[in-house]
């Protein structure tokens, strides 16, 4: 199996130069469990794209800072890349920005949440089950204030929390979308909560300093991105 990755994390503050890149994060949480799989990073928020959607068996679409409306040529090459992974039924991941990059470029709607930032460790619900996912509650990593707010095309909600109805979805058996981030471990969120304390409200980081003990079930969510990647699908 080889997995592309499609960096869009923006961040190139000493903070990030201190801490593994997303690529590495992704490929620290699913080689483990499948070390004879392939990664390629493709630093996307740079401009370096894959020369084809058809180069690797599958694709994840990392998390960001940026926002999805963001004026950067990157992100509407993006968006035109995952159109084209779509219409070839690739298996395509996408997680917290590419949860909604996704959703955006596949006709849905990204906007802030009016509840503010969902920030810190968050108890998520399986609503619809999948072939690669349980009906359960379960923990992950959250850092974020847009949200999708409408659907894409064909998609299913899949997951949900109570300050993000649309909290996962599901295209067909080809897509798969978490809001949060299964590749962020608790040393790194604990850190990146103390490195935004001075910018975000006092409330949104005392929440999410509470919140750490609650921790994450990052290996479950990889057992099901694990999942989704392998399963078998009909011939298109």
């Amino acid at each position: 199996m080889h997995i592309g990755i499609l960096m869009t994390n923006t961040d190139e503050s000493d903070f990030a130069q201190q801490h593994p890149k997303d690529g590495e994060k992704w490929t620290g949480l699913l080689s483990p469990k499948r070390p004879d799989w392939r990664f390629t990073t493709y630093a996307v928020k740079d401009g370096e794209f894959p020369k084809s959607e058809s180069l690797c068996d599958g694709w994840v679409v990392t998390g960001s800072p940026a926002s999805v409306h963001d004026d950067a040529p990157w992100i509407a090459d993006l968006l035109e890349l995952i159109t084209r992974i779509n219409a070839a039924r690739i298996p395509m991941m996408g997680a917290c920005f590419g949860h909604q990059a996704i959703a955006l470029a596949l006709g849905g709607r990204v906007e802030e949440n009016p509840n503010g930032w969902v920030f810190g460790s968050v108890e998520m619900e399986t609503t619809t089950p999948t072939p690669w996912t349980e009906v359960k509650r379960f923990w992950q990593y959250g850092a974020h204030i847009e949200q999708v707010t409408k659907l894409p095309i064909d998609a299913r909600v899949i997951m949900r929390h109570d300050d993000c109805p649309i909290g996962g979805f599901a295209i067909g058996d080809h897509v798969f979308t978490t809001q949060n981030h299964p590749e962020m471990s608790g040393d790194f969120i604990a850190a990146l909560i103390e490195e935004l304390a001075d910018e975000k409200p006092d409330a949104v980081i005392a929440r999410a300093r509470a919140s750490l003990p609650l921790s994450a079930d990052n290996g479950m969510f990889a057992d099901w991105i694990i999942r989704f990647f392998e399963l078998e699908r009909a011939a298109a």
